[in-house]
């Protein structure tokens, strides 16, 4: 898997663990801060908060209010909602799984693993208790453990797209891209709108240079339009084929979506750097991912070099040195700055 698909994977992964970050326990706080929380937040949480004003008892407001509030990474005030809710009422185990993802969250993995015991204990037919536990045992690596889980929700529900889907990043981080695809399909046979699904078909039929991954990425961004991770994905596929106005299409979408995502300067500077040659545009395009991310210590050393392709010999050892400066003993600004020490001395 190469570093770009890499990173994609990793990140499905961490937007899975992400999604739901809650919290419990302690003391609660006085109900007018309960009631008024967030307002400005968004709409969704603003109706939330007339709810919880005419319903103060109901602990299902004050869970479904800490999940937006988590969304937006709004942790403290999550935490305070679920301790509501869990004086509320303790007896639900959907609660004491989004303590388990707060305690996840906060790396108490310990309290985590209990809180959802908890909840299996509660409800012992809970496939979202056993796939949450597959989700700490993915993050460790224990693939074998993660199975395990999965396969226990399965057992206990046949038809659940987020079961096949953690199957196949199972058999993803383990190695297994065959068995891993399979997953991914089923999982969009059950859930056709399942985005993460199409996201990881399309990295691993990228992986093997199939154009069907042009397919997969295409599904992404039909569920969302201005995915980024989709259309870099797709960015990406182009570019590895050599489909290089294809890719920079792409890119370019991605810049009016997002100005500052700096991995799509970067890559329009790499294609015009090593496969168009136009140095003048790589220089502009690796500078607009520095303006975007001043320690990005690649877009230096790739800026310096097309000045020393250029011939712009001052430049380029500038650019060498910052690049050195941000990462010590980076193989290439040294390289590059003996390159120019010899020429000096030829001349």
């Amino acid at each position: 898997m190469n570093l770009i698909m890499k990173n994609i994977f990793i990140f499905s992964i961490a937007i899975f663990f992400g999604i739901v970050l809650f919290s419990c326990g302690g003391n609660k706080k006085k109900e007018e801060a309960k009631t008024t929380i967030a307002d400005s937040l968004s709409p969704e949480i603003a109706a939330i908060n007339a709810k919880i004003k005419a319903d103060p008892k109901n602990p299902d407001l004050f869970n479904e209010r800490a999940k937006l509030l988590t969304a937006k990474l709004k942790l403290d005030e999550a935490l305070a909602d679920m301790r509501t809710a869990m004086d509320i009422d303790s007896s639900k185990a959907a609660y004491f799984l989004t303590l388990s993802n707060i305690y996840f969250a906060m790396g108490k993995l310990s309290n985590c693993k209990n809180s959802i015991e908890k909840a299996m204990k509660l409800d012992p037919k809970n496939t979202d208790a056993y796939l949450q536990y597959a989700q700490v045992n993915l993050f460790f690596k224990d693939y074998k453990t993660a199975m395990e889980n999965i396969n226990k929700a399965l057992e206990i529900d046949k038809i659940n797209a987020k079961a096949y889907f953690m199957k196949g990043l199972t058999y993803e981080g383990a190695g297994d891209t065959v068995k891993a695809v399979s997953c991914f399909k089923t999982t969009v046979d059950q859930d056709p709108q399942y985005y993460y699904a199409y996201i990881q078909l399309g990295i691993l039929y990228s992986m093997r240079k199939d154009p069907i991954a042009i397919d997969y990425f295409n599904d992404a961004i039909k569920q969302n339009p201005k995915s980024i991770d989709a259309i870099y994905g797709l960015g990406m596929y182009y570019q590895e084929n050599e489909k290089y106005n294809e890719a920079i299409a792409e890119y370019d979408s991605i810049i009016h979506i997002d100005p500052k995502y700096k991995f799509a300067h970067y890559n329009l500077g790499y294609i015009h750097l090593v496969y168009l040659k136009v140095y003048s545009q790589a220089v502009k395009h690796f500078s607009n991912a520095i303006a975007c991310d001043p320690n990005y210590a690649e877009a230096y050393y790739n800026r310096g070099y097309s000045f020393e392709l250029m011939g712009d010999v001052q430049n380029a050892k500038t650019d060498y040195n910052k690049a050195l400066e941000l990462r010590h003993n980076y193989q290439k600004p040294i390289d590059g700055l003996n390159r120019i020490d010899k020429l000096i001395k030829v001349k």
